[in-house]
């Protein structure tokens, strides 16, 4: 479980550690830093896929994303970190040297940041003692099994060492790193409109796990009800939608939803479903996977929604962290409530981070010094 997330000089997050644990809600006005602390743990998942550059360049390349505001005589660059009980890793992206391109020309490939530091260690805290892979520059360093060193390897500066040097033999725990970020999941404004993929029938396999557009929607609940917990299936729905049922038909392998509502002759299509009702589904069948990861987070799922909706999702997504670490990113209070309350009836623990701006600065409120942040220290270039 991650017990730490850290950025610097991510947009409006010029220096913001938080701590995390199982059940987290990150609430705040609008502009405050929700979105870009929900992109930074997005970029620290990109890096496990070799992907993190890249997103950055969709952003405008390293300017664009970096924090706006006055810094002090500092290398210029963007932090990424996280630690947990088991493995922690932080990434120090930087601004790219001109070097040549094709033929010796000028590169064109002018918005791709390059990665300065990169580190992962065991336990909650760096340590010089406590690193198992280590990258400064373009030198890759992973630890013997005796404690020591292997000779250094070198990397291309927009490469990733979690997917460049994630090996088996070289470097068993960097691979089981990367492999626990890949298997954090991510929903984000889930498409519901009249073109959406989630209204259309679909060829149906077994799906254990929701894609972030939803297109396999009928596929993901049939799963649910075959191989998950079907109970909680039809719970959640009566919940949500007294008297209803869905259920999902096979049209010579193409699988489609339908609701069956009490005083209805007949079932409602997937094109008949209102906005609402049909992202409360979507929700249903992400929170309700077979297949639960070790992170999920879901940015603003209250978007659409009727406020009788609220308490029933709220419920699906207490229900989600006996099996997974959740960080929920809301705007509605009337949401973040309802998981605290559904929390409290579970006897669980609820982090709740509300952020603030001051000055262009995004902070927690409350936090009235450093001594109120977790332990973080980050890889020196």
């Amino acid at each position: 479980m991650i017990r730490t997330l850290a950025v610097e000089n991510y947009r409006s997050l010029r220096k913001l550690i938080v701590p995390l644990d199982r059940l987290n809600v990150i609430t705040g006005a609008n502009g405050t830093g929700k979105s870009s602390l929900y992109r930074s743990l997005r970029l620290l998942a990109d890096s496990a896929t070799g992907g993190a550059v890249a997103a950055l360049a969709r952003e405008g390349g390293l300017p664009s994303a970096m924090w706006a505001g006055e810094r002090k005589a500092e290398p210029a660059g963007l932090k990424l970190g996280f630690a947990g009980d088991e493995f922690g890793y932080a990434v120090d992206f930087g601004v790219p040297q001109p070097g040549p391109g094709a033929g010796g020309a000028r590169s064109m490939f002018a918005l791709d940041p390059e990665i300065k530091r990169e580190s992962t260690w065991a336990g909650p805290v760096l340590r010089t003692a406590a690193l198992l892979c280590d990258r400064a520059g373009p030198a890759v360093r992973t630890r013997t099994a005796d404690g020591g060193w292997h000779r250094s390897q070198g990397i291309k500066p927009y490469d990733s060492m979690l997917s460049e040097f994630a090996d088996p033999q070289l470097a068993p725990d960097l691979l089981r790193l990367r492999e626990l970020i890949r298997s954090w999941r991510f929903y984000d404004h889930v498409r519901t409109d009249a073109d959406a993929p989630a209204r259309a029938a679909r060829i149906g396999t077994r799906t254990p796990v929701l894609t972030h557009d939803g297109a396999d929607l009928a596929a993901a609940l049939q799963t649910i009800r075959e191989i998950g917990d079907e109970e909680a299936l039809d719970e959640a729905v009566a919940d949500a939608f007294p008297g209803s049922q869905v259920r999902v038909v096979d049209n010579g392998g193409r699988f489609e939803l339908q609701l069956h509502q009490r005083g209805l002759l007949r079932p409602l299509g997937p094109a008949e479903l209102s906005d609402g009702t049909l992202r409360y589904l979507l929700w249903t069948a992400a929170l309700l996977t077979p297949r639960p990861p070790s992170l999920l987070v879901l940015n603003e799922p209250e978007t659409s929604l009727h406020p009788d909706l609220l308490r029933p999702l709220a419920d699906l997504i207490v229900a989600a962290t006996k099996d997974t670490q959740v960080v929920l990113v809301t705007h509605a209070q009337e949401l973040a409530d309802a998981v605290a309350k559904g929390a409290a009836r579970h006897r669980f623990d609820i982090n709740s981070i509300e952020l603030v701006k001051e000055s262009g600065r995004t902070t927690v409120a409350g936090r009235e010094s450093m001594l109120d942040e977790p332990l973080w220290y980050w890889p020196k270039r």
